[in-house]
């Protein structure tokens, strides 16, 4: 059998423990835990850069219109907001007709951003309903990034304005950079 080249296990000095050893080595592991507690991450998201909260909804009052309503004052019949566009700031949609002493005047629907400056009125970045399609506006609402509403119309000129005889349930959703259209025509005699 020939001799191992390795020393003696006996005769080296760190296999003889000694308290020294142990306080030591428990010291060293004590402060290694504690680092590593010291260092552990926040809750999610806790190092991201802080966002900005979103922006109130721009006011539909004070907006300007495209809408004639030869001299008569224009009227904010209904306003909803919301988030249309998926930029974190909601905007607002505004259902405008013009002031009528009676009947039923055709409803304009727009969708107001704010204003380029602090303290601008909201300003008018699209018409989802032109009041010269002679449409009115029932239900109304903006919810899940759309625009929903009910438009009452007529089947042709000869139909009395107090009475429309056509419904469409319609919405509008922003894709592509335009807001597009959806929506189904209920039979007539509305």
């Amino acid at each position: 059998m020939q001799p191992s080249a390795a020393p003696d296990l006996a005769d080296l000095a760190h296999t003889h423990a000694r308290s020294a050893h142990w306080l030591a080595t428990a010291t060293a592991t004590a402060a290694v835990v504690a680092l590593a507690g010291l260092l552990q991450p926040g809750p999610a998201g806790a190092t991201a850069a802080p966002t900005a909260a979103p922006r109130p909804a721009p006011e539909a009052t004070g907006a300007d219109y495209p809408i004639d309503c030869g001299g008569v004052a224009h009227k904010v019949a209904k306003r909803a907001a919301g988030d249309l566009d998926g930029d974190g700031n909601p905007e607002t949609v505004a259902v405008v007709h013009c002031e009528a002493g009676s009947g039923t005047p055709p409803s304009g629907v727009y969708v107001l951003t704010r204003g380029k400056e602090a303290g601008a009125p909201a300003r008018v970045v699209a018409t989802l309903v032109a009041p010269e399609l002679l449409r009115t506006v029932t239900d109304f609402a903006v919810r899940d990034g759309a625009v929903h509403a009910t438009l009452l119309g007529y089947s042709s000129p000869d139909v009395p304005s107090c009475c429309p005889d056509e419904k469409e349930q319609v919405s509008w959703r922003w894709k592509g950079g335009a807001f597009v259209r959806a929506g189904q025509a209920d039979a007539r005699g509305v």
